[in-house]
């Protein structure tokens, strides 16, 4: 039976590079969107929420965020289909 009635679910794709995926012990995944979120504040904050490893992880001012590969402030949007990126500083010698 069609009901006539269309779900959409807004899928992101999440990747974490060098010591954060070492810390969170995951390199990528893909989650659907969570309602109400519509930033980079708001997802960070979700994904803290999911334990004491993902707090102290995501807590560090110092991470980079990019968005669709390019560097995002901290206050970007997020929509539909996005690739979210977090990086720890990049040292040199």
């Amino acid at each position: 039976m069609n009901t006539g009635l269309l779900f959409k679910y807004s899928m992101i794709q999440l990747r974490y590079f060098a010591s954060l995926r070492e810390s969170l012990g995951i390199g990528d995944e893909q989650i659907e969107l969570p309602d109400g979120i519509h930033d980079l504040p708001g997802l960070s904050r979700w994904l803290q929420a999911r334990g004491d490893t993902w707090a102290s992880a995501l807590a560090d001012n110092r991470l980079h965020v990019a968005i669709n590969q390019e560097i995002a402030k901290a206050d970007a949007s997020i929509t539909d289909g996005d690739e979210i990126a977090w990086f720890p500083p990049v040292t040199g010698g």
